[in-house]
Order: structure tokens, then sequence, then C-alpha cells
């Protein structure tokens, strides 16, 4: 098994993070694991996108071309990467913010209103929280309990206070995601 994810959005949506619990995720399930981060000089506001390769077998290189999976934020992201999917690969993508939504035919695209719930939960630092629960509904490529392993290896350990309420939030992405189409 190897899944290649592109991870992709504005700075300060968690987009880099997310993508770190992700690759803790792996390792603490004994895959081979590639992170590779991208993000403009802007850091907040600007762009940023990251790279997973999580993999059974050792990974040959992180830079790649195409993705077996695109978890979108933007539409800036969505103009880039939306051609980048694999044919029979999945876009999943929250729709705040996006004014022209995915249209291809050959890949299964998923909708999570994250930016929405993240609001109704009062609490906006739970939104990445809420895409990578969608994610792992869709491709459950790591176990729950490895995903709570890799939170406790990536947040500092000051903030482990938080760990229960970001599992929650990954539940409730797991709730919400749904098919488009």
């Amino acid at each position: 098994m190897t899944e290649e994810i592109i991870i992709a959005g504005f700075g300060g949506q968690g987009v880099l993070s997310m993508g770190k619990i992700l690759a803790y995720s792996g390792i603490m399930q004994d895959q081979e694991v590639a992170w590779m981060p991208s993000y403009g000089p802007e850091m907040r506001g600007g762009t940023a996108n990251v790279t997973v390769i999580l993999s059974d077998s050792r990974i040959s290189s992180p830079i790649i071309q195409e993705f077996d999976t695109a978890i979108i934020l933007n539409q800036q992201s969505m103009d880039k990467f939306e051609s980048r999917v694999k044919p029979g690969g999945v876009l999943i993508y929250d729709p705040n913010g996006i004014t022209h939504h995915p249209t291809r035919k050959d890949i299964s695209i998923y909708k999570v209103e994250a930016a929405d719930t993240a609001a109704a939960m009062n609490n906006a630092k739970t939104f990445n929280m809420i895409v990578l629960g969608a994610f792992l509904k869709v491709k459950p490529v790591v176990k729950m309990e490895n995903v709570i392993k890799g939170l406790k290896k990536s947040l500092p350990e000051r903030h482990h206070h938080l760990i229960p309420m970001n599992e929650q939030a990954i539940n409730k992405g797991m709730e919400i995601v749904a098919k488009v189409g």
C-alpha cells in the first residue's frame, strides 16, 4: 500500500500540521513516510501545501507530480491541484471560499463543511482536524489510535489537554463528509 497525498490551502489553516500528524501516524504504524512542506514567505494567509507519502515499502522520492488524494482548502489550490489527482483518485474539499467546484468525472469527489462545523463548535482551530477526519473516513490509511499518538508527538506537551477536543473534531469530520455526485 502506498498513498500519495497533497494537502493544500492558506497558511494558518493547519495544512502543515495536518500533514505532520498524518506523517507521525504513519510512523507509529511502522510505515515508510515522506513529509514535504511547501509555503511562501507569507506563511499565514499565503498559500501552503504539504506532500505526505505513506507506504509499506521504501519511498524512492518525496517529489511527485500526481497524487492519489488531494485535500483542497482554497480556490488557488483547487486551480493548481485538481488536475494532478490520478484517475481513480480522491479529491476532498471544503466548499467555503471555493468559487469553481471540482468538475472531473474520473475521480471520487467528497465535500466536508469543515469551516462551518468548526464555527458551530465555537473553535476555529479544530478546522484541520475536521478535515483530517473526513480524509480518514474516505481513506482509512492510518488507525485512529495511531492518529492520537501522532497528535501527542506533534503537539507540545503543554497542549496535550487539547487532544480529546481534537479527537472529537476528527470524529465529527468522519460524520459529515459527503460524496459529491
